[in-house]
């Protein structure tokens, strides 16, 4: 009755026996580096820092000489000595050739468009990190059926815009999809006719009429959005759960976030269980993938056209805001340890050097190649000394929303002073009203933060005078990234507000009638 699921059931069987997705990551790693020292030896920054003199030597040597004498770069520091020459259409600066696509990036709501190089190196790694996702599925037993249900992309537009001659910009959703082969366009959706939608309301609405049509057996989203868009259709067609529409709906490839805080609500949207499978792709390159089921972590790509460094996350390394110190020293994967936190650097086969990801973290499997997300660089909370990784935050909200029996998809803190002291302030973004006072809510949350981090316990008693917690609609944290056409997409609310951020968010919340005209909430 399924043959064609049958059939591309047996081909993706085939395809993953022939794979290796468990490589040898050192020495994966090795052959990356001088593959990508030894293509890009000829462009100006190759010759400026001198690969040629690295191609020849041990690997030791040669990699204690590459990470001497290149500093770290963030993407402001890349983009000012080197990428807005290849942005103007000049080849040959940190990768060969000139490059055509360009992916826009934010990651969060803060500051402009980033500008990414997608090299044709790149997508061909990226595809290749896609089907190694793809080659995993044969490990959760999935019925013939599924083989041939449609994939639902939740991506940014396909849209692209030219920025210069023969150079184009846009999501990298929207690159990717115009590089995919013709036949998978018999299983994709939504059609390209809607992906090109940039308005991401106006997408969505698109979608939602259009649900009935489909049968949908994959979603591939980032969680929040995921979420808004079953939460639409079910109330457009008036139904109790997804699978009345999406009856074969059962897997759903997620990134960008975890999924434990949405895991609550997602379960109220479905008739029956699905299968969650985690992907770190990032606009510079495909990091890691959920390679078995129920994996603690996700196997790092090792050996796809990225060579990755390791910066110990501590004061050593890193200031009070989140910025690498001059002379902050990393690691390649044969040095680092077990549960540590790491800011991973990219070296990609897109002229990304010593790349400042701004990603922190830990090695949980060090033999097998995995790896878990810990946070942010710029998302940690230590004003005082307190180090609170965004890590700790998400497991005192998991735990704070277990005992309060609601979802808590998002949250926001930031500090502020109390005369000569110092307070934390927490929003809570929750699926219901909690009424509980914010005085209690504060308290219960405190005392989780103490039994997971001795530093916050330490200062609690000195220097931390106090925090402050309020619960909020989960919409109005969409609400605030839609005021600032952040809506959608790979968009993510940052964890820990900063500067002017701070300001407009509790302006925001002054206009909803959330928090008092005087900003004291």
């Amino acid at each position: 009755m399924y043959l064609v699921g049958k059939i591309v059931k047996a081909f993706i069987d085939f395809a993953s026996r022939r794979d290796n997705p468990y490589c040898d990551v050192s020495l994966a790693q090795k052959e990356q580096f001088f593959r990508l020292i030894k293509t890009a030896r000829n462009t100006e920054f190759g010759k400026h820092y001198s690969f040629s003199d690295l191609v020849n030597l041990p690997f030791e040597k040669a990699y204690d000489r590459f990470r001497t004498q290149i500093p770290i770069y963030d993407y402001s520091k890349m983009y000012k000595e080197w990428w807005y020459m290849t942005l103007e259409g000049v080849p040959d600066v940190t990768w060969i050739g000139k490059i055509k696509y360009f992916a826009l990036s934010s990651g969060t709501t803060e500051g402009p468009s980033k500008y990414i190089p997608v090299s044709k190196q790149m997508l061909k790694a990226i595809r290749k990190g896609s089907l190694r996702v793809m080659y995993s599925l044969p490990l959760y037993n999935l019925p013939d059926w599924y083989y041939q249900k449609d994939v639902l992309l939740l991506g940014g537009s396909t849209s692209m815009k030219p920025i210069g001659k023969g150079q184009y910009a846009g999501d990298l959703s929207g690159i990717m999809s115009a590089d995919v082969p013709t036949w998978f366009n018999l299983f994709y959706k939504p059609p390209r006719k809607i992906t090109a939608i940039k308005d991401w309301n106006k997408k969505i609405d698109a979608i939602v009429k259009n649900a009935h049509k489909w049968d949908v057996g994959t979603m591939v989203a980032v969680p929040p959005w995921a979420q808004l868009l079953l939460e639409r259709i079910v109330e457009h067609y008036k139904i109790e759960n997804i699978h009345q529409i999406w009856s074969h709906f059962s897997v759903l490839v997620f990134g960008g976030l975890s999924f434990k805080p949405y895991e609550k609500t997602f379960e109220s949207l479905l008739g029956k269980p699905i299968i969650t499978i985690e992907t770190y792709l990032a606009s510079e390159g495909y990091v890691a993938y959920q390679a078995r089921p129920n994996a603690r972590g996700l196997r790092l790509l090792a050996d796809n056209g990225i060579f990755f460094e390791f910066v110990p996350f501590n004061s050593d390394n890193f200031d009070e805001e989140g910025n690498v110190k001059p002379g902050a020293h990393a690691l390649w994967w044969e040095e680092v340890r077990e549960n540590v936190d790491y800011a991973i650097l990219l070296n990609t086969c897109a002229g990304s050097w010593r790349y400042l990801l701004g990603d922190t973290v830990k090695i949980v499997d060090k033999e097998g190649g995995e790896i878990i997300i810990t946070g942010r660089t710029k998302h940690y909370l230590s004003v005082t000394g307190e180090h609170l990784s965004v890590e700790n935050m998400s497991m005192a909200v998991d735990q704070l929303a277990e005992q309060l029996q609601v979802a808590i998809p998002e949250f926001t803190v930031y500090p502020y002073r109390v005369g000569r002291f110092w307070a934390h302030k927490w929003f809570l973004g929750t699926t219901r009203q909690i009424n509980i006072p914010s005085e209690e809510l504060s308290q219960m949350l405190d005392e989780i933060l103490k039994r997971l981090n001795d530093d916050y316990t330490t200062e609690r008693s000195s220097a931390l005078k106090e925090i402050k917690v309020f619960a909020l609609p989960v919409k109005t944290f969409y609400q605030w990234m839609e005021q600032r056409g952040k809506l959608g997409a790979q968009n993510k609310f940052p964890r820990v507000l900063k500067g002017e951020q701070i300001e407009q968010w509790e302006e925001f919340l002054k206009t909803q009638g959330l928090i008092p005209d005087d900003g004291n909430a």
